[in-house]
């Protein structure tokens, strides 16, 4: 297992950790088989996407208005939820095939 500690800019951003997959995956020598990624923090979540520019912005956008503007009890800290429910609902752990070395 192989831990990597990836840390945003800012409050929300769309980070594309491609590369930085790509990268370990050839510095471990796997040639095929699966790699698992998953996310230890609960306001973070992962997915595939096509990020032509602009994208990035888009997914924000999109994300903003699922989460409802609600008065949220969260007892930590309840400006919080909004990302909780949205890293629920998108998931914090993705399985990936590698054939080929990618």
């Amino acid at each position: 297992m192989l831990k990597l500690i990836i840390k945003s800019q800012k409050k929300k951003e769309v980070l594309d950790i491609t590369d930085l997959i790509n990268r370990e995956i050839s510095k471990q020598k796997v040639q095929s088989g699966l790699v698992n990624l998953f996310l230890t923090h609960t306001t973070a979540a992962l997915t595939t996407a096509d990020l032509d520019p602009g994208t990035d912005q888009d997914y924000l956008d999109a994300f903003e208005a699922i989460i409802p503007k609600l008065e949220y009890r969260h007892p930590h800290d309840a400006s919080l939820t909004p990302d909780h429910i949205l890293s629920a609902l998108m998931g914090r752990s993705l399985t990936l095939l590698v054939e080929n070395g990618h």
